[in-house]
């Protein structure tokens, strides 16, 4: 049997913390268990969790010197990039990948991963939504907030969330193979495996109109995502030059007007593809990408996945 320690600290998410036992424990062959999975803490004490409520790990340290795997979950988010983490579990951390362990992490567990220095010159991933504290803290660590999960063998990371659960299912892929790895995802009402990367759920509000002199254009462009418009129409819209208006443009939202505007069309394709049944052909042309071919390269680039795959994630029901 493949032992797995769950690490489990103060501020845990209980979601985080609950998907190795629940996506390892459903993993089988033969009506025989593949995993073993015990949740551990330092000095089997108590923890506090996200949720409001302690959790009790039957487990303390000495867990790490055994397992095959340790699998690190997710912390509060706001707290990450700043707190410190117990020493003594980095240093258990640290020794279980000296003898030859496993180490994964889910989610904001990629934090503590990182502390113990294991991540140092590697890809890793976390949650997109604190991808900007784990950069700052740990600049050595090449970030990839794009994906759901990424495995270098010996160290793997995930994404947000249930993201820990494409992980872990791809581990169970990589011991067992796909059929193992199949039955677990059907037990766990899960897909196998998800196209594309944590990409496709990022928050990327429309820009707010402003009083600033291209804000007006800014709007302007917004109503008009389905004609061709090009940098040198924009200028012209707001009266400018193409290089002052590129200059003021950066000044006032940090990016180029190219890439601004190719991202409020792929939001707008993705509200077609949410909200309507618009043929494919027919969401390019209304998001302004003109070619079918046009639109699947963009939003392979900015989602991580195709027009298709993306509908059948979002669709909740055919529009009336």
């Amino acid at each position: 049997m493949h032992r797995i320690a769950v690490l489990a600290l103060d501020d845990a998410v209980p979601f985080d913390l609950g998907i190795p036992g629940q996506v390892f424990g459903a993993a089988e062959r033969d009506g025989r268990r593949l995993y073993g999975v015990h949740v551990c803490s330092p000095g089997a004490a108590p923890i506090e969790s996200t949720a409001g409520y302690t959790i009790t790990p039957r487990y303390g340290l000495e867990e790490l010197e055994v397992v095959d795997t340790v699998l690190i979950p997710g912390i509060r988010g706001r707290t990450a990039g700043t707190r410190e983490f117990p020493a003594e579990a980095l240093d258990a951390i640290r020794a279980a990948a000296a003898r030859g362990a496993r180490i994964a992490s889910i989610c904001t567990g990629a934090f503590v991963l990182a502390a113990t220095g294991l991540l140092d010159g590697r890809r890793a991933t976390t949650h997109w939504l604190w991808a900007d504290a784990f950069r700052a803290r740990y600049p050595q660590v090449t970030l990839d907030p794009d994906v759901l999960f990424i495995d270098e063998g010996a160290i793997a990371t995930s994404a947000g969330v249930a993201a820990g659960i494409d992980l872990c299912l791809h581990l169970i892929r990589r011991d067992f193979g796909s059929e193992v790895a199949n039955h677990a995802a059907r037990r766990c009402v899960a897909p196998p495996w998800r196209d594309g990367g944590q990409a496709q759920y990022v928050e990327r509000p429309i820009p707010i109109t402003s009083d600033t002199s291209t804000g007006p254009t800014r709007a302007w462009a917004l109503e008009h995502l389905d004609e061709p418009l090009d940098l040198a129409a924009l200028a012209a819209h707001a009266g400018m030059s193409v290089r002052t208006f590129t200059r003021r443009f950066r000044q006032e939202t940090g990016q180029s007007p190219v890439p601004w505007l190719t991202a409020l069309r792929v939001d707008r394709a993705r509200q077609l593809l949410e909200e309507t049944d618009l043929p494919v052909d027919r969401v390019a042309h209304r998001a302004g990408f003109g070619t079918t071919a046009s639109l699947r390269q963009h939003f392979a680039g900015s989602v991580g996945t195709s027009p298709h795959a993306y509908r059948r994630t979002f669709r909740a029901a055919p529009a009336s």
